[in-house]
């Protein structure tokens, strides 16, 4: 007897798999992974190289920097990306040595000896550090609102002017003695023409080739050097094949205060570094971003540089150029870069690699490292010019910090050193750096640019935007606090914040009706809420008050703040925006809204407005709204003082929220 229905049984519900959680094939898989490494592995060795360099650290040295170095990458990309407990944010973060403690390391190398006996402070102080990373990662989310884009950017200019120095000086190195030669023309065309290599790939190379850039002008360098007999790979043949670095293998770490406690301000500003990157992948791969993501990165991070500076290592972050390479392939799969991981833990235990590595001439070295250096710098200011410098507050925390940190950086120690006096050689001793100038505790803001540019920024933000008897300061540019918004009356609340939605008085009035705000993020949250609770006809209303793309008042300047993007077009150009304008409101019947801020170029504004003529009615009053947010979220940012990037990347989901 058959059992009705016999034939229908009905299938398990299958359910869907993140593009973050999906695992490739085995071959796809381990050719996407090596690609991660291959972008990754000219950055990942360059630390090392230079640190090695800067402190005179001998060959056989170098050699196990090298493959610790690799070795604990690959343990740290695994941590990052496949996570253990609340460790590791399960994102495709590849994670390598960052630039932003370089400086502090050869410092603290060379003020306690060089070579390898400075390095057993570094070791100290990079493990303590570590676990004070691992320790406060639950409170670092609630700590990053005291790092908005005028102090990362800030931070981030200032480390890569504080670099640049270690490129240049590598550049004018002989290859040979490592001993500094800027007076031999041969290094400087190994070291132009290595940037003239790179600059050539990126113009006229696309994809994975431009990607690996880098990669590739260090090999063209170092084949030309070794073509003409500047360089040598006799090392490579007398390295092992296998061969393991053991943890502490240049003795048990020294901690010293000063150090430790610079390391710590270093990996504090490497937390917020971190935590864009995570952000920023984020939104590349479809993933929200919570509190408890930015604690699992920030662990993940401490316990990899405590490996690190227990396996001859040195503190870990997640690389850009590996966020970028995701962005790029659309591959968005975590577990590719585990593969990567797996690869370079591999690569660890293979000595002639390192060797291989080892035998880059440093002119060449240093010419590639002068682009990632400055390119490094250009990001912070790219960071900077999304900051209001018409306050002035603003322009002081930046101006007064940069002015800071360099003075500190190019006011160090300098070395002794050999000049012709009446035709002889005379001996000029070492002179004292500025740490020297100030007692105990109070080197550590002296001892690297970077770190005083850190404490400065810092502590500049918290003096003009977080102090006060009434709560932090939210508009007005800081004459209004916190509390005071609570007190205001609706007149004083519409004239207030009208501007952030265009005058629009239901969303403000709706937002009004939140209150008490206990924070800035409620307030701004209390914008967002009532744009989405608003009914079809109050958010057409909504966009209705925002002027035609393009338009102009009297005076010939845009109508709106967020179309100063556009002042600088020509007259051609400026007439294509106002067409586009036109033709939209005819279709559709409101005013066509982008953020000009956000697209940039007047090429991407037409191709962007032109793209939406296609869409439905509908579907474009949820695209108006979309830009409206983000217009509106850029306005608040620009008027509130304490806006923050957790509340930021909030408010950035409207998008979703309205699909």
């Amino acid at each position: 007897m058959t059992r009705s229905g016999a034939g229908t049984k009905p299938t398990a519900r299958t359910k869907r798999v993140h593009p973050v959680d999906q695992v490739p094939p085995a071959g796809k898989l381990f050719t996407l992974g090596l690609q991660h490494v291959i972008a990754f592995y000219a950055g990942a060795v360059l630390v090392p190289l230079l640190i090695a360099n800067a402190i005179d650290l001998d060959g056989e040295a170098l050699t196990m920097l090298i493959t610790a170095d690799l070795f604990t990458c690959g343990i740290a990309s695994l941590l990052q990306a496949v996570g253990i407990w609340k460790i590791g944010v399960r994102l495709p973060l590849l994670q390598g040595i960052t630039f932003a403690t370089l400086a502090p390391v050869i410092k603290i190398a060379n003020d306690h000896g060089g070579g390898r006996v400075g390095l057993l402070t570094v070791y100290g102080a990079v493990i303590s550090a570590g676990v004070f990373t691992f320790l406060i990662a639950p409170f670092f989310a609630r700590l990053i609102r005291f790092f908005p884009p005028v102090v990362t950017g800030t931070l981030i200019t200032i480390i890569g002017i504080c670099l640049i120095p270690v490129g240049a000086g590598d550049a004018t190195r002989d290859p040979a003695s490592h001993n500094p030669d800027p007076g031999n023309g041969r290094w400087l065309l190994y070291a132009i023409g290595t940037i003239v290599i790179i600059v050539l790939m990126q113009r006229f190379f696309r994809g994975f080739w431009a990607t690996i850039s880098i990669l590739l002008g260090l090999g063209v360098g170092t084949v030309i050097a070794w073509a003409v007999g500047d360089t040598n790979f006799d090392r490579v043949g007398q390295a092992g094949w296998v061969g393991f670095t053991n943890p502490f293998a240049f003795g048990w770490p020294r901690f010293d205060v000063i150090a430790i406690v610079s390391m710590i301000v270093v990996l504090l500003v490497v937390a917020v570094e971190s935590t864009g990157s995570v952000f920023a992948t984020g939104e590349i791969v479809g993933k929200r971003i919570r509190k408890e993501d930015i604690a699992a990165t920030v662990r993940a991070d401490g316990l990899a540089t405590i490996i690190g500076g227990s396996f001859n290592s040195f503190p870990y972050t997640a690389f850009s150029e590996n966020v970028g390479l995701v962005r790029l392939t659309g591959v968005k799969s975590r577990w590719v870069v585990a593969a990567a991981g797996g690869i370079m833990i591999v690569l660890g235990v293979l000595p002639k690699t390192a060797k291989i590595v080892e035998s880059i001439p440093s002119p060449v070295l240093g010419g590639a490292a002068l682009i990632m250096f400055a390119t490094v710098a250009i990001v912070g200011i790219q960071t900077l010019t999304t900051v209001d410098f018409t306050d002035h507050r603003n322009l002081i925390i930046a101006s007064t910090s940069v002015a800071m940190g360099l003075y500190v950086q190019f006011s160090q120690a300098a070395a002794p050193a050999t000049v012709l006096e009446n035709g002889a050689e005379v001996k000029v001793p070492a002179l004292p750096g500025v740490d020297e100038a100030v007692p105990g505790l109070l080197q550590i803001p002296f001892s690297t640019g970077i770190t005083m540019g850190a404490i400065t920024a810092i502590l500049l933000n918290l003096l003009f935007f977080h102090t006060g008897s009434r709560g932090p300061a939210v508009a007005g540019r800081g004459s209004i606090r916190l509390a005071e918004v609570n007190e205001m009356t609706i007149e004083q609340f519409r004239t207030t914040f009208g501007g952030v939605v265009q005058g629009a008085g239901w969303v403000v009035d709706r937002a009004y009706a939140q209150r008490p705000f206990e924070t800035v993020n409620d307030l701004r949250a209390s914008f967002q809420e009532a744009m989405l609770t608003g009914s079809d006809d109050e958010q057409l209303t909504l966009i209705n008050a925002f002027p035609d793309l393009g338009a102009e008042d009297e005076s010939g300047d845009p109508k709106a703040v967020d179309h100063t993007g556009l002042s600088h077009l020509d007259e051609s150009e400026h007439a294509d925006v106002v067409a586009l304008a036109a033709a939209y409101r005819e279709q559709f019947g409101f005013p066509l809204v982008i953020f000009a801020r956000e697209a940039e170029r007047y090429e991407r504004v037409l191709r962007n407005g032109w793209t939406r003529m296609d869409n439905s009615p509908a579907g474009e009053r949820a695209f108006a709204l979309i830009e409206i947010a983000k217009i509106a979220n850029r306005r608040f940012d620009d008027l509130v003082a304490d806006a923050n990037p957790i509340a930021t990347a909030r408010f950035s989901r409207f998008d979703e929220l309205v699909r």
